[in-house]
């Protein structure tokens, strides 16, 4: 089946393909069920299946190494939420500035892509500080590494952007330009089906 993502390409995955990514999905949601507890996975199963397009993202984001993983159900909206749960920083993520305009900023050393960019073409939405701090209440992430997060506008706008990481049993939230980039930092997503 074929589906448009949001930057308006179309995407699709094979029908094998959906059937080995449920597999994976179901296998991780059984071995972590401290993350979901009450959730029954037929029904997001169900979900997934009338949701080709949402499977579709769900696979970027296990392509590019974020580990996604059912994380709560939004009772009122009828939709179970992903984040993006491998332990550090998703490596098909990392080394990427803030956004497009931090990206085009750049004189020298551009990287290759904004987590911002990624996220929009990949059907996702970074997390945002109290989703970051809501994933670390399930484990530890990040110990190694950074993640980018949703940043306000009034410190986009004056250049800077946010990212989030775990040391010393904490959350800490930081503050970059918004065209920095470094080898371990990258960004974690949401998904609502």
């Amino acid at each position: 089946m074929s589906v448009e993502n949001k930057a308006g390409s179309k995407e699709e995955l094979s029908l094998e393909q959906q059937e080995e990514l449920l597999r994976l999905l179901k296998a991780r949601f059984e071995k972590n069920m401290n993350r979901h507890e009450g959730l029954d996975w037929a029904k997001i199963q169900a979900k997934l299946e009338a949701n080709t397009e949402k499977l579709w993202s769900l696979h970027e984001m296990e392509r590019t190494g974020g580990e996604p993983d059912v994380v709560g159900h939004d009772e009122k909206q009828d939709e179970y939420i992903f984040y993006d749960c491998s332990k550090e920083s998703p490596t098909g993520r990392r080394s990427v500035c803030y956004d497009r305009e931090a990206l085009e900023s750049r004189k020298k050393h551009k990287p290759e892509n904004s987590a911002i960019d990624m996220a929009t073409a990949m059907g996702i939405d970074l997390l945002t500080e109290e989703q970051y701090r809501a994933l670390q209440k399930l484990g530890n992430f990040d110990m190694k590494t950074s993640s980018w997060v949703q940043t306000p506008n009034d410190i986009r706008k004056l250049g800077g952007a946010l990212f989030c990481d775990y040391r010393f049993g904490h959350v800490f939230v930081y503050h970059n330009g918004a065209d920095s980039y470094y080898g371990a930092r990258g960004f974690r997503g949401s998904l609502r089906v």
